[in-house]
């Protein structure tokens, strides 16, 4: 007879931190089956499992491969695909062909191949094993994949022999490819190419005609392809976006400022406003010569939530990029420039900070709301200024202008007292016309009304920053660490040169290097030390961990004020609206997520958010940068032979680099263009010396350089000596202790030197 029939017990389907350690522990890929197997899942309970896999990815646990292999979001799979990007000696390196995790430049890995090397070259794609090394990671060839259809980017070039090169944009990149399929191109066109791989050798077919390369908008798209920032947002983001802008905003849930005449003053070009202030006298006795003060700030966390569409977007893009002739937003438009932005005479969505401040510039108080507000205008910061100035009338000078000002004088006084670090160097912008034509190269002007708006900033970000302390939440800071000692020995051996004395035993403050300005009286010197600090000064980032703001002086700061533009702010803005109670009504549609505060799983993240949108952020830096040098390139292409003013703003043993005064751009002199005489490269001095005529090249120097080469499409100069020049005296002359113990260097042979960068003389932002 049968014995009774046995029945599936279900098993309890894993937790989330139980299937991301199997999947960190596993030796091979991880699919669903695997972690069924795993963990004893059958029938419904592999229904469970594949429900949880799919929310865990929707949430950025974890991502898959085309395999439908699973790994940690973030992570590299066990196996995969890579680029190999560079030869190092014997060894190739590759970066994961498919990097949508992070969303942040893909982490580089070592190839290791066993027995007979493949030849691996740069482009090719491979199959490899991955294993965790230490804190990064290493790869196994396991076999060469046939070439992807990457695009490459260049200017078509025809040789003398009528064969066809695709010229690099990419100044990195010193050979051209030859091109197979011409297509409809023609020479001069910036072109995208497919790479096709004959033998050995890569070639490129042309497949899409941008047009002029030094047409106007070129520039910026030829850093969008080069540094793979994302151009377009995908259907299904734009969809949710439109859903988000219909999101109700509830009068009776948010605090009603309409009635305040609240200000945003930007750029007179700005298309988003993520900011707006207000201020008046204090009349509480206890605050006699006080003030009330207001930021309200675009309350984008309301319209996008964590886990949506548009979240994932704008972490893969961390920040909205700004070129001269373009903005790549981080979030649709129809919130950026609509919805989100702060605009007079309409109602909006804003996070506020209420901050109370005492008659010495002291923040004494603090809270947070949601509010909803209605601009009284908006203003450009020339015409806030020329109001102030009495030089223009304007009808919100008195109830709005004049409060604002008053109070910003005290919290000047509080920030001299806090003496943060003070570097006044100019910022150069690019003025183009209607058709987009550079116009010219200006310096940007700073005004009262810009450190107005600043300071009113800080205040802000230093109050969400505490706030959220104060409430035991995670936070995402903003972090400038003190200088290392490496590079204060390097400033201390600098201002040797100059009989300037640096003492390493003190301790290091924004003071400190404010004194060394100060006992600056020379013009022609303070450039050059004040170039110095900013090189000493490490690269502000943002972190999970507090470590203060060494540049401003700051014990706890984190960025609250830019929502629209920084995805750092955003999840600032969830956190204040979680720690402080401030979420709102569930939306009706139920395509958007309810919660639109900072939950646990995203709490969890913050490492790794914030390692991801520092990349990002330099990604931007990077890209902005050498857009401006393109179009200044552009701009001094019709000055080739002309001999112009310059500085030098580094010095090599190769030569030296100088960047046109007043215009910016930064350009190459070739050691081997200097003489016939040798030079001694004294690298704590960051000098050249003639050993024969004494002439010195120094960082800071002026000096008139005869343009050699203005190549727009890498954004790169070339510059040699007037003949006859001589350019002693041209700085203030350093001691002179013997000479250095720099490699020395002789004229090499004449010929066309190759465009290479240096570091470049240009003030960081820091904050």
């Amino acid at each position: 007879m049968a014995g009774p029939r046995k029945t599936h017990k279900p098993k309890q389907v894993p937790t989330r931190k139980q299937i991301l350690d199997f999947i960190e522990r596993s030796d091979q890929q991880v699919g669903k089956r695997e972690i069924a197997k795993a963990f004893g899942l059958r029938g419904s309970d592999k229904i469970a499992l594949k429900a949880l896999l799919k929310d865990m990815a929707d949430e950025g646990l974890i991502d898959s491969t085309p395999g439908r292999a699973f790994h940690k979001m973030g992570g590299i799979p066990k196996v995969t695909v890579l680029k190999i990007v560079e030869i190092d000696g014997n060894e190739a390196i590759g970066i994961p062909e498919r990097w949508e995790a992070d969303n942040a430049p893909a982490p580089k890995l070592r190839i290791k191949e066993k027995g007979r090397r493949a030849a691996l070259a740069v482009g090719d794609r491979i199959l490899a094993r991955t294993e965790s090394r230490g804190q990064g990671h290493v790869a196994f060839l396991m076999k060469k994949l046939a070439q992807s259809s990457e695009m490459l980017m260049g200017v078509v070039e025809k040789d003398e022999r009528d064969r066809y090169w695709l010229k690099p944009v990419d100044r990195k990149i010193r050979r051209s490819t030859p091109i197979l399929d011409l297509g409809e191109a023609e020479p001069g066109n910036l072109v995208l190419a497919e790479p096709v791989k004959r033998g050995s050798e890569v070639k490129a077919r042309v497949k899409d005609i941008l047009g002029d390369p030094f047409a106007p908008k070129s520039f910026s798209l030829i850093a969008i392809h080069k540094f793979e920032i994302p151009l377009h947002f995908p259907d299904a983001v734009k969809e949710e976006a439109e859903q988000a802008i219909r999101l109700p905003v509830s009068k009776e849930k948010r605090e009603d400022l309409r009635h305040l005449p609240i200000v945003a003053i930007d750029p007179a070009d700005a298309r988003d406003h993520d900011d707006a202030i207000w201020a008046e006298p204090d009349d509480s006795p206890d605050n006699k010569g006080g003030f009330k003060a207001l930021i309200a700030i675009a309350d984008v966390s309301y319209y996008v939530r964590s886990g949506s569409k548009l979240d994932r977007e704008a972490y893969k893009r961390g920040n909205s990029v700004y070129f001269p002739d373009r903005v790549v937003p981080m979030l649709p438009e129809a919130l950026s420039t609509d919805v989100c932005s702060l605009k007079q005479g309409v109602d909006r969505a804003a996070l506020v900070c209420h901050v109370t401040i005492d008659a010495k510039g002291k923040v004494i108080g603090s809270r947070f709301t949601r509010a909803i507000v209605k601009l009284a205008g908006n203003i450009a910061y020339e015409d806030a200024q020329a109001a102030m100035d009495g030089k223009r009338d304007h009808p919100l000078k008195n109830n709005a202008l004049k409060p604002l000002w008053a109070c910003w004088k005290l919290l000047a006084k509080a920030r001299d007292e806090r003496e943060p670090l003070n570097l006044d160097l100019p910022e150069k912008r690019v003025v183009l016309d209607d058709q987009g034509k550079i116009v010219e190269i200006a310096v940007r002007e700073r005004l009262d009304a810009h450190r107005l708006v600043e300071d009113f900033m800080i205040v802000a970000n230093v109050a969400a920053a505490r706030m959220l302390e104060s409430k035991k939440s995670p936070v995402i800071y903003r972090v400038h660490e003190t200088p290392s000692r490496e590079k204060l020995i390097a400033l201390k051996d600098y201002l040797k040169s100059f009989d300037m004395s640096f003492a390493m035993g003190q301790v290091i403050k924004p003071a400190v290097f404010n004194n060394l300005i100060r006992q600056v009286d020379d013009e022609l010197l303070l450039p050059l030390v004040m170039e110095q600090i900013l090189r000493s000064q490490t690269q502000a980032y943002y972190g999970h961990t507090n470590m203060g703001h060494f540049g401003l002086s700051l014990g706890s700061y984190a960025h609250f004020t830019s929502p629209i533009r920084r995805y750092a702010d955003l999840v600032v803005h969830r956190a204040l609206v979680t720690a402080c109670k401030l979420e709102q009504p569930a939306p009706q549609n139920s395509a958007i997520p309810e919660f639109s505060g900072l939950g646990k799983e995203e709490a969890g993240r913050l490492e790794r958010i914030s390692e991801t949108i520092s990349k990002l952020e330099r990604r931007a830096m990077k890209a902005e940068w050498e857009t401006v040098d393109r179009y200044i390139s552009a701009h001094l292409a019709n000055r080739i032979g002309e001999v112009v003013k310059c500085r030098i703003t580094g010095v090599q043993n190769f030569g030296f680099f100088a960047t046109v005064e007043e215009l910016g751009g930064d350009g190459l002199v070739p050691v081997r263009t200097l003489g016939a005489e040798r030079f001694d490269y004294d690298e704590a001095k960051q000098q050249l010396t003639g050993m024969e005529s004494g002439t010195a090249y120094n960082i800071g120097q002026k000096i008139e350089l005869r343009l050699v080469e203005a190549n727009a499409a890498t954004g790169s100069l070339l510059f040699e000596l007037p003949e006859g020049a001589n350019h002693m005296g041209s700085r203030p002359a350093p001691n002179w202790p013997g000479k250095g113990k720099g490699k020395v260097h002789r004229k090499g042979k004449p010929g066309r030197p190759a465009n290479i960068r240096g570091n470049k003389g240009k003030a960081r932002r820091k904050k």
